[in-house]
């Protein structure tokens, strides 16, 4: 819920779910910024790319770099708020696990590629556009613009 002027009102943020493609690519920026940081010649790079994965969507209130750009923000439905990096783990624990998978030859490419093939495809189907790490930390996604809206 949301409150205005000391007003507690229900806002139906199922109909304001993010464009899927949007999604993407804001997921991709943010994998773009994984891959450089696995490129840097230092022992802890793929610590450091596994760090980000888990927190990244825990800046600037629910918006990674990647979703700054193209525009959506990570909320909690209960709260109307952004996530704070601890929902932003919980929520990228899949991607995490996948990310730790891809390490392993051969078989761990087909796990990582089954576990994120299974998250997008949750996240076309479901109504309110949540996949598993959005079900486990209780989060939506939504465009930056409908939640500034909203928040007024």
């Amino acid at each position: 819920m949301l409150s205005i002027q000391g007003d507690e009102i229900e806002i139906p943020l199922v109909s304001h779910k993010a464009n899927i493609l949007n999604r993407f690519i804001a997921k991709f920026l943010d994998f773009l910024i994984v891959s450089a940081i696995a490129q840097i010649p230092i022992t802890s790079s793929f610590i450091a790319a596994l760090s980000y994965i888990l927190i990244s969507d825990g800046f600037a209130g629910g918006r990674s770099p990647g979703k700054q750009i193209i525009g959506l923000q990570i909320i909690t439905p209960e709260t109307g708020e952004g996530i704070s990096f601890k929902e932003s783990i919980i929520r990228n624990l899949t991607l995490g696990l996948a990310y730790l998978l891809f390490q392993l030859p051969y078989l761990g490419w087909f796990l990582g590629i089954l576990v994120v093939g299974l998250e997008s495809l949750l996240l076309i189907g479901n109504p309110k556009g949540r996949r598993i790490g959005d079900e486990l930390a209780k989060t939506q996604i939504l465009d930056y613009t409908i939640f500034e809206t909203l928040k007024k």
